[in-house]
């Protein structure tokens, strides 16, 4: 009796023990995660993060937010946008398998620890407030493919220590207080395609740079001299103003100063001596007669080439006299012609000022986008192309003819034969000007694109939606584009500040499953955005058009295309400062690239939908029943995703007026199915064959189920949907 008392008191004992310290035990999470994330989180002043606790904690248990783990490993810890303070811990180097950190856009401060876990490929700590400089121990990265510590306090040089990161693909240092000079371990970096270091204080020549893949460069506002490599002037995206660039292909020679003696001689021979009562000098050491012929003859030499300088000097000024009253004659002659209408006659006289040889700082491989900038100091100036119409006619009324430029740089105007016949725009004046213009993407011209697209003709139209229509471009190096032209109903009622506010906000959208803006176009009256091309088309010819896709979408390949979606979404609910709803979330706006990754479009473009837009979503099936109130919150980008992934699972169309009355509507028929697990097999789209996963088939359906309940408040917020989803195909796999 006794012993069975006992039992039952240490029975009691043990269950106590067990729930008393569940919370400061790390479970099913590795130890040594444990300990790292707990470091971390002492550091940053243990901020308000929901599930996070100071000590101990099962991160990977108990759903830790912005915590992403594969079986008991932390793999990614995603704070974006957080309002985190406080200092990295020294311990980040504790972490067993991490492979990204993102906790940029915070208030970070301190330094970057020396010990990085080694396993990281992804390190963003960009719009921080870390100080000090970039640790050496960077060169224990080797896996690291992604590098961003733009936008922070950091000052010193770049470390030389890039021998092992020969897999760095994108790197931003730009925004910081970095010196210096680049170094040379920076030009073994062989995948490198784009590289950000723009605002800071660097100096020294760019050939290190030369030999690597840079399909981005952007170096302005920097102190870098020495004439550009002739290599790094054929980057696609190469940005370079605000550097005192010699840009002559061979320096001149020095002008030697009027006397030069022997003792002032730049010879290799110079040493300084000490005199008496003064400073010291310099003196040439006696090394016997053959020594002083040697230095005789240097000396020689020295003057001679001084004399050269000067004789080239004088012929150079000659010849730009002689140009300068050319120019000026020339001058008189056009603004006469002008006033006499003869346009004929500027046109050859425009061409003559082309055939003048021009200064190589004018002379590039090919003009950007139709825009010529010239560095002055730390500013730019930006000259857009004059566009002509198809008559080539110009409007010279209320020209002020004495204020001409000289013609003696004309803008490289683009050939005739590759200038639209029929442009779509009217010569009128641009809305927008040069210097009102969004630094973070690029700015293109509308001639630019009008010659990228074939003048915006059907062989290259993609698509049209709510918004406009969509164009393919094709830059002369080979890159595609998509330029997504805006209709008038959707531009109508924007002015030209709220347009580039819209764009400067899209411009910040950085994430892995939202497709990039690259660039803009604001002129004539036209309101065109430019982003990255996916050549695999959208999820939605991928499902119901396209046989060659629809094979590749296996149930693995549809649970992640979900997950990736679910990230885009939440990403912009939850990371984004202010939160971004979508308003059209719709297999028509997941895009597909190359390798069949989720890009999703139109991300930030709700405030230029047209009023009926709700309406437009619940016509095509999308549309949660809040829209009947007028009503669009976060919770119905839910409920869209909910039908995205009903699309996933039956390959069925949201609406289908083919199907049979009671089938039309894919959500009215699907919801009644959900639960029966018999129907639930039934609803699976034909194309997969049976092969699938049953236990899988039912927790979807339970995902689905809860994104498109009636009620909004009973939704989860993507951060559970995408925890859902990855727990689903971890068990899977």
């Amino acid at each position: 009796m006794m012993g069975c008392l006992d039992w039952k008191i240490h029975s009691c004992f043990y269950v106590f023990l067990v729930i008393f310290a569940e919370p400061y035990v790390s479970g099913f999470t590795d130890p040594r995660d444990v300990y790292a994330i707990n470091s971390l989180y002492a550091s940053l002043g243990f901020p308000p993060l929901p599930n996070w606790i100071p000590f101990g904690g099962d991160p990977c248990g108990l759903n830790w937010q912005g915590v992403l783990c594969v079986n008991s490993n932390i793999t990614s810890i995603i704070l974006s946008g957080a309002n985190l303070g406080g200092e990295l811990s020294e311990d980040m180097g504790s972490f067993a398998s991490i492979i990204q950190i993102d906790m940029s856009n915070n208030h970070i401060g301190g330094s970057i620890p020396s010990d990085l876990p080694i396993t990281m490929r992804s390190f963003f700590l960009s719009g921080n407030q870390l100080s000090g400089s970039i640790p050496d121990t960077l060169s224990s990265l080797d896996q690291l493919t992604d590098l961003s510590l733009n936008n922070n306090n950091l000052t010193g040089a770049i470390p030389d220590a890039f021998l092992q990161l020969k897999g760095l693909i994108n790197m931003d240092l730009s925004g910081n207080s970095l010196t210096g000079q680049l170094p040379p371990s920076m030009g073994i970096l062989s995948s490198l395609t784009t590289l950000h270091l723009q605002n800071n204080h660097l100096i020294g020549t760019l050939n290190v740079l030369q030999d690597l893949p840079l399909r981005t460069l952007n170096i302005e506002n920097n102190l870098f001299s020495g004439p550009i490599p002739e290599k790094l002037l054929s980057i696609p995206d190469f940005s370079r103003g605000g550097n005192p660039f010699n840009t002559t292909i061979i320096p001149s020679p020095p002008a030697s100063p009027p006397s030069l003696s022997p003792s002032m001689a730049p010879s290799p021979h110079l040493v300084p001596t000490k005199q008496a009562n003064g400073p010291s000098v310099f003196q040439l050491p006696q090394f016997g007669r053959e020594g002083k012929k040697s230095t005789t003859k240097t000396v020689s030499w020295i003057s001679i080439a001084g004399l050269l300088a000067v004789v080239l000097l004088a012929l150079g000024l000659c010849v730009l006299m002689f140009k300068c009253c050319k120019r000026k004659k020339l001058k008189e002659k056009i603004a006469k012609r002008y006033e006499m209408g003869a346009f004929d006659e500027l046109e050859q006289t425009r061409k003559r000022d082309q055939s003048l040889p021009k200064p190589f700082h004018q002379v590039e491989r090919e003009p950007k986008e139709g825009v010529l900038q010239q560095s002055v100091g730390d500013s730019k100036r930006k000259t857009t192309l004059l566009k002509q119409d198809k008559d080539h006619s110009i409007d010279m009324t209320g020209l002020d003819h004495t204020q001409l430029p000289p013609p003696a740089h004309p803008l490289p105007l683009l050939p005739a034969e590759r200038i639209a016949a029929d442009p779509i725009f009217s010569p009128l004046t641009s809305r927008e000007n040069a210097s009102n213009r969004v630094d973070s993407v690029k700015y293109f011209t509308i001639a630019s694109l009008q010659q990228y697209t074939k003048s915006f003709s059907l062989e290259n139209l993609i698509g049209e939606g709510t918004l406009g229509t969509v164009y393919k471009a094709e830059l002369p190096g080979g890159k595609v584009l998509a330029v997504k032209k805006l209709n008038t109903i959707a531009s109508r009622h924007l002015s030209d500040r709220k347009f580039l506010e819209l764009v400067s906000n899209i411009s910040k959208l950085h994430h892995a499953n939202i497709v990039e803006l690259v660039g803009y176009c604001l002129e004539h009256g036209q309101c065109l955005l430019v982003y990255n091309y996916c050549t695999n088309g959208t999820l939605y010819e991928a499902l119901h058009l396209d046989v060659e896709i629809n094979k590749k979408l296996s149930w693995k390949a549809r649970m992640h295309l979900a997950l990736q979606a679910a990230r885009a979404l939440e990403h912009l609910h939850e990371t984004c400062q202010p939160p971004i709803v979508h308003q059209n979330f719709r297999s028509v706006n997941i895009l597909l690239d190359d390798g069949l990754a989720v890009r999703v479009s139109d991300c930030g473009l709700a405030p230029l939908l047209p009023s009926d837009s709700m309406t437009q979503l619940q016509g095509h099936g999308y549309g949660a029943p809040e829209l009947e109130l007028g009503s669009y919150t976060y919770q119905s980008d839910v409920y869209s995703f909910g039908i995205v992934m009903l699309e996933l699972l039956t390959g069925r169309k949201t609406y289908d007026r083919l199907r049979p009355r009671g089938e039309q509507y894919l959500v009215r028929w699907a919801i009644p199915r959900l639960h029966d697990i018999d129907a639930l097999s039934r609803m699976v789209d034909p194309a997969l064959n049976g092969a699938y996963p049953s236990k899988s088939l039912s927790r979807l359906a339970d995902i689905i189920s809860l994104c498109i309940q009636h009620e909004p408040e009973f939704r989860p917020p993507m951060s559970e949907i995408v925890q859902n989803l990855l727990h689903m195909i971890q068990r899977d796999s």
